[in-house]
C-alpha cells in the first residue's frame, strides 16, 4: 500500500506536463524535469537509505521516507514556479526512494519462493500505479487542477498507519538479522564483533556515512540528466561546458573514491561482484524505456484524439493492468529459466514497445507500445531486485540492494531527459526510436550475460 502514492506520482504528472508548462510559461521540454527530479533523488537515496539499514530498522527508514515524500510533495504543489515544483519533487522523490528500499528490505528478507512472489506484488503495484497515476493525474488535474495532482504523495501519510500491524516484521527484518547478528543490539556485523566494516549492528553501530562518495556520485548523476536536457531547457553553451566538465570531475572522483576507499558508500567489492553492475545497467535501461515512453504517451495521445489530460489517462488504463500479469507470469518463467533469461525476453519488449510508440500514428498503437514497456518495467524490477541478494555477500545485501536500485532509478530519470533532449533536435518519433537503444544494449547484455560457476542458484 505504502508504495502506491509515490508510484501514482510517477506516472500522474506526465498527463499533466502540458497543462504546467502552459500555467508556469515554460516549454513543454523544460517540463521534463519535473519526471526526471523524482527519479534522480529517489535513485540517489536509494544507496543511502541502504547504509542506514546497517543502523535503522526497515521501519524507522520506512518512516523517515514517507515524512520526506509527503513534505516535497506538499511543496511541490503549492510551488509558484517551475523552480520550486522542482525543488520539492526533488525532496519528494528522496523520501520515496528511502521508502522503497525499506519495503524491499522487508521483502528480500524471505526465502526463496516466497521473496520472488513478495517482490512480484510490490513490482506489480508500483507499475500498476505508476501506469494508474495516468489516469489519477487526468482526473485530478481535470477536476481539481494540477497543483492538486502533484500533491497526491502526501496521502502516504495516513497510508502509514497500514504499516504498523507489520511494525515487528519491518523492524526486525534488517541485515543485522538477516546476516546472523544477535539481533538489533549487540549484532556482530559481517565478521567479527566489529564487522567487516567496523560496524557493531544497528544500534552502536561506528560506521560512517561516505559523504564524499555519496557527493561526486550525486554530481555526476545530476550532471548527466541536466546535460540530456540541455538542449530543451535552453541551457547556454557556457553553462552546458561548465555542468560538462563537472560530470567529468565528479566521475574521475567516483573512480578514485572507489579505489581509495573500498567500504565507502559505493563498496568496491559489491560492484565488483560478478554480475552486480550487469544487472544494474540492465534494468536501468529497461526503466529509461518505460519511462521514457511515459513522458511522451500523454501528449501524443491527446494530439491523436484532440482531448485532455483526463482523456489520456483513461485510454492508458489497459496499459497499467497489464503490469500485474507480467508480475505475475514472472515467477511461472523464473521457474524454467534463468533470472538473465528472462531479463532478456523483458528487455525485447521494451525495445519492441518502445519502437511500436515511435513508428506508429494513433491511440491503439501507443497504448500497444506502452503496455509492452510496462510488462518489461514491472517484470524486470522483481527478477534483478531478486537476482540482487544471490550477487554479493550476505552482510553486502541491503547495499546492494539501495546500489541496484539507485541504477534503475537512475535510467528512470535518463529516458524522460534524453527524450527531451533529442526532442528539441529531431522529431519526436526519431527521438522515440533512439531511445529503443538503451534497452536494446540491455537485451545483448542479458544474452551475454553467464552466471559464474561459483554464484548461487542460476534460477530466481
Amino acid at each position: 500500500m505504502l508504495v502506491l502514492p509515490m508510484y501514482v506520482a510517477l506516472g500522474a504528472p506526465s498527463v499533466a506536463l502540458p497543462v504546467i508548462g502552459r500555467a508556469l510559461a515554460v516549454p513543454f521540454g523544460a517540463t521534463a524535469w519535473i519526471l526526471a527530479a523524482w527519479s534522480l533523488t529517489s535513485a540517489l537515496a536509494m544507496p543511502v537509505a541502504g547504509r542506514l539499514l546497517v543502523r535503522w530498522s526497515p521501519f524507522q527508514v520506512l518512516v523517515a521516507g514517507v515524512v520526506t515524500l509527503a513534505a516535497g510533495s506538499a511543496l511541490a504543489g503549492a510551488g509558484p514556479t517551475l523552480s520550486v515544483v522542482i525543488v520539492g519533487r526533488l525532496i519528494g522523490g528522496a523520501g520515496a526512494g528511502a521508502t522503497v528500499i525499506a519495503v524491499f528490505a522487508a521483502a528480500t528478507a524471505l526465502p526463496g519462493r516466497q521473496r520472488i512472489r513478495a517482490l512480484g506484488i510490490i513490482a506489480a503495484a508500483g507499475a500498476t500505479a505508476s501506469g494508474c497515476g495516468t489516469l489519477v493525474g487526468g482526473a485530478v488535474t481535470a477536476w481539481l487542477g494540477w497543483r492538486a495532482m502533484l500533491a497526491i504523495p502526501v496521502l502516504a501519510l495516513p497510508l502509514l498507519l497500514a504499516a504498523l500491524p507489520s511494525r515487528r516484521a519491518l523492524t526486525g527484518s534488517g541485515s543485522g538479522e538477516r546476516n546472523g547478528s544477535t539481533g538489533r543490539l549487540g549484532s556482530v556485523g559481517r565478521n567479527s564483533s566489529t564487522g567487516r566494516n567496523g560496524s557493531t549492528g544497528r544500534n552502536g553501530s561506528i560506521e560512517r556515512l561516505d559523504i564524499v562518495g555519496a557527493a561526486v556520485l550525486s554530481v555526476l548523476a545530476t550532471s548527466l540528466i541536466t546535460l540530456l536536457q540541455a538542449r530543451s531547457v535552453g541551457l547556454p553553451a557556457p553553462v552546458t561546458l561548465v555542468v560538462a566538465a563537472t560530470g567529468t570531475l565528479a566521475a574521475a572522483g567516483l573512480w578514485w573514491r572507489v579505489r581509495g576507499t573500498p567500504d565507502g558508500f559505493v563498496p568496491r567489492r559489491v560492484i565488483a561482484s560478478p554480475g552486480f553492475l550487469a544487472a544494474g545497467f540492465i534494468g536501468g535501461t529497461v526503466f529509461a524505456g518505460y519511462y521514457g515512453v511515459l513522458f511522451r504517451a500523454p501528449s501524443l495521445i491527446e494530439q491523436a484524439t484532440g482531448g485532455g489530460p483526463l482523456k489520456a489517462g483513461v485510454l492508458l488504463v489497459p496499459a497499467a493492468a497489464c503490469s500485474v500479469l507480467a508480475a505475475r507470469l514472472v515467477g511461472t518463467f523464473t521457474d524454467r529459466f534463468t533470472g538473465w533469461q528472462v531479463s532478456a525476453g523483458l528487455a525485447a519488449l521494451t525495445v519492441v514497445g518502445v519502437l511500436v510508440v515511435a513508428l506508429f500514428t494513433g491511440p491503439i498503437p501507443i497504448v500497444v507500445g506502452t503496455a509492452l514497456t510496462v510488462c518489461g518495467f514491472a517484470g524486470s524490477q522483481a527478477v534483478l531486485m531478486s537476482l540482487a541478494p544471490d550477487l554479493v555477500a550476505a552482510a553486502d545485501r541491503d547495499t546492494a540492494q539501495g546500489l541496484l536500485t539507485f541504477m534503475n532509478a537512475l535510467g528512470g530519470g535518463i529516458g524522460p531527459a534524453a527524450v527531451a533532449g533529442l526532442s528539441g533536435i529531431v522529431p519526436v518519433p526519431v527521438a522515440l526510436a533512439a531511445l529503443a537503444a538503451l534497452p536494446l544494449a540491455g537485451l545483448v547484455l542479458s544474452l551475454t550475460r553467464h552466471p559464474p560457476p561459483t554464484a548461487a542458484p542460476n534460477r530466481v
